[in-house]
């Protein structure tokens, strides 16, 4: 955290679709904020990483699976000013950068020990009914809207 009480983080997250044109979303585990709801996979740029490095990452970490990326497909952010901290309130801005990625490789598998605990495919009809975070539902239509 800065001496000023306010955090950044910056984050890549991959938007990936099977053959079937279902939509690959990881739930977040029991230690974080939205517990228990659906998020792209993806996550926090080690420090020096380059987030087309880190989504590569992320991904594997969380899916076991390998991709590559295709593009650039958006990069959003948002800010709260009443984060709760250890050391007292906290403003916390986060840019989160989506890519489009294709799969080359690996085996679906949930994340051990990790801030996500289950990985799976989602058809588009299916995705109504599920606990998303705003960036899954951002995700989710871009992934079945046209590109511009």
């Amino acid at each position: 955290m800065g001496a000023d009480g306010q955090l950044t983080r910056v984050a890549a997250y991959a938007l990936v679709l099977d053959p079937g044109e279902r939509l690959l979303l990881c739930r977040l585990s029991g230690e974080e904020l939205y517990a228990g709801s659906w998020t792209l996979p993806g996550g926090g740029l080690d420090f020096g990483e380059h987030p087309r490095d880190a989504v590569l990452r992320e991904l594997n970490e969380e899916t076991g699976l390998t991709g590559e990326i295709e593009s650039l497909a958006a990069v959003e952010s948002f800010a709260r000013a009443d984060v709760t901290d250890p050391d007292g309130p906290l403003r916390f801005q986060a840019i989160q950068i989506v890519y489009r990625v294709r799969l080359i490789g690996g085996r679906l598998r949930d994340e051990r020990a990790g801030s996500t605990d289950r990985a799976a495919w989602f058809a588009r009809t299916d995705l109504d009914a599920l606990p998303m975070v705003d960036l899954a539902i951002v995700g989710a239509r871009m992934a079945y809207e046209p590109e511009a």
